[in-house]
């Protein structure tokens, strides 16, 4: 069995989007760290239970929950139902993202609608009920030293881009989105402050996509300053530190070897 380091036996994180590609990474990063996780999903249950086995392995606690984050119900319902599983819930990273191709002259209503709910809508609302759960905490506590030590304990993360430091006009309403989201985090940290920190992590090109082949993913991830962008280790490990570090809110963290430094007239997965 491996080791399991600074393990706490409360603290638990709700991972969104956790059954593959980036937020299984974190989800299984963060199990390593000591954290409980709870692995959010929407359709990918067989994925999802996959990532849980994955957490167990490192003798934390891991459950799945399904949730359909276009539905503003279902993402008030979500954290109450992981805080009764998980008391401990103090942390959440919204990793869930539509990223679908549209640009200025085929944007429509219904393509930005489509974005705005799982990208910048959940995240919004899954952080106001974390807040909600964390101050229930803080109002039983009776005496100033254990509220003290409740203060910035809470933490959220929101995953962005960094093109948002670099723009293009490709992918359209998924960069509006995650542009609002670049916004809701510095609002949130401001309104949930003490108690709750609010934190932005914007990787680079970190994985390919359909759009790319696997000799276009390895050329375009090395353009960057570092000579190469970010790996999905590289974004893990920055979550962690953003959890983890106290004193950090309302700031983003590009992780992207630099990427962000150098201007892409498109989007990478239009580069091919």
């Amino acid at each position: 069995m491996p080791s399991i380091p600074n393990l706490h036996p409360e603290r638990a994180v709700l991972v969104t989007g956790a059954a593959r590609r980036l937020g299984r990474t974190i989800a299984v990063a963060l199990a390593q760290a000591g954290w409980h996780v709870a692995v959010h999903y929407r359709g990918s249950a067989a994925e999802a239970a996959e990532t849980v086995c994955a957490c167990r392995q490192f003798g934390v606690e891991a459950e799945a929950f399904a949730a359909d984050l276009d539905d503003e119900q279902a993402c008030r319902e979500l954290v109450s139902s992981v805080a009764q599983r998980f008391p401990g819930l103090c942390a959440l990273v919204n990793s869930a993202s539509r990223f679908e191709y549209d640009d200025a002259l085929t944007v429509n209503e219904a393509s930005l609608r489509a974005h705005w709910a799982p990208n910048t809508a959940a995240p919004v609302l899954l952080a106001q009920q974390l807040h909600r759960h964390w101050m229930l905490r803080v109002q039983v506590c009776t005496d100033a030293a254990s509220r003290e030590a409740l203060r910035a304990a809470a933490c959220v993360v929101n995953l962005l881009d960094q093109k948002l430091w670099n723009p293009n006009p490709d992918f359209f309403s998924y960069t509006l989105s995650k542009a609002a989201l670049r916004s809701a985090t510095e609002l949130l940290a401001l309104a949930l402050a003490p108690w709750v920190r609010v934190v932005g992590v914007a990787p680079g090109l970190t994985l390919t996509s359909p759009m790319l082949d696997e000799a276009a993913f390895e050329r375009l991830h090395r353009m960057a300053p570092l000579g190469r962008a970010s790996t999905p280790e590289d974004v893990a490990a920055t979550v962690r530190f953003a959890l983890e570090n106290r004193s950090l809110t309302g700031t983003h963290l590009l992780v992207d070897g630099g990427q962000h430094l150098w201007r892409f007239e498109r989007d990478f997965s239009c580069m091919n």
